[in-house]
């Protein structure tokens, strides 16, 4: 028997950005004067490193560079949002029952400053070596109360966590040391950011004992996901979760398009385990649009906290830089929590 449902969505991994004329902020970020990078920085509790640029980086070092800048310029748009949203006191985001508003926007201007500055550092790293940095989107944040909005902060914020795991191998494998221990010291401050989340939802602070990874492909498209099926609580058992996504454009869907499934998997990431990944069932077609449901073997696998899903053609991913290769739809954000 089957268990009840959740509707996730998955994107294309061939879908695009789609990038704004860059907008300067009142502190003038992301391209600040240097009085106005100060002011930043006391807002922020802190600085940018003054150690020099690293001496090389290599091609798929600058391509990890440009997600997490990527990434950072999402995070800091979405907290600005929310920070207005606190501030102008607009229905569903008046008061939050653990904190006063005061509280709440002292730590949302800190967040926000933060934010700028995880992003100039990569901008910078990018600018340093004449690489082009992704400039910001257009973005639709459909959350209305503060609830779901720090709900759908604690997902993409553990992602980031993920994402930046990648970044550290991509860097090593290319022995771009010159820059680790900022990435290192960035993931401790998301994950800072993610207990107090996860603090404010009434969950355990520490979401795991290894936290969840990913990969820098599915960064940029992850961002892109604001139809409110980010960051759902999935029920903590083993059940069959239901997917959907339009692959008719994805490169080496072709040949399952209309088909059964046979030769498609679900490949999950939770924690620091390998790929796990599951035959697809009950599949379903509107044109290139496809729906189906995967086994989510929670019991075996203890998956408490944040998963990532993969739609891939491969079952035999025997490492987390294998997946990007054999996906044609991500990601898929899944949570299972409890309240305390």
């Amino acid at each position: 028997m089957r268990a009840a449902c959740v509707i996730t969505t998955l994107l294309s991994s061939f879908a695009l950005a789609h990038p704004s004329k860059p907008r300067t902020s009142n502190d003038g970020y992301p391209n600040p004067t240097m009085e106005q990078l100060k002011d930043i920085s006391r807002r922020a509790d802190g600085t940018l490193s003054n150690a020099p640029p690293p001496p090389k980086l290599g091609e798929s070092s600058k391509t990890a560079f440009q997600a997490l800048a990527f990434g950072e310029e999402f995070e800091q748009a979405y907290f600005s949002s929310l920070l207005q949203n606190v501030t102008n006191g607009v229905p569903g985001y008046r008061h939050h029952g653990r904190f006063t508003k005061a509280e709440l926007v002292k730590v949302l201007e800190t967040v926000v400053a933060q934010e700028e500055l995880h992003a100039i550092n990569a901008i910078n790293v990018l600018k340093h070596f004449n690489v082009p940095a992704p400039m910001p989107c257009k973005y639709h944040f459909p959350m209305n109360n503060i609830e779901d909005a720090f709900a759908l902060a604690e997902s993409f914020t553990m992602l980031v966590v993920g994402t930046l795991q990648d970044v550290s191998q991509t860097l090593a494998q290319n022995g771009d040391n010159g820059v680790v221990r900022a990435i290192a010291s960035v993931i401790g401050q998301e994950g800072e950011q993610g207990g107090f989340y996860r603090t404010l939802l009434g969950r355990v602070p520490s979401e795991k004992p290894f936290l969840t990874t990913s990969v820098g492909a599915f960064a940029f498209f992850l961002h892109l996901q604001h139809d409110g099926s980010m960051g759902l609580d999935v029920k903590p058992k083993d059940q069959y979760l239901t997917f959907t996504a339009d692959i008719s454009a994805a490169g080496g869907a072709e040949k399952f398009l209309g088909g059964n499934g046979k030769g498609l998997y679900l490949t999950y990431f939770s924690g620091q385990l390998l790929p796990i990944s599951e035959p697809i069932t009950n599949v379903k077609w509107n044109k290139g649009r496809i729906t189906f449901d995967a086994f989510f073997p929670f019991t075996e696998n203890v998956m408490k906290g944040l998963s990532v899903a993969a739609l891939t053609t491969s079952n035999n991913l025997t490492a987390p830089g294998m997946v990007p290769g054999a996906t044609i739809a991500a990601p898929a954000v899944i949570q299972v929590n409890e309240k305390l």
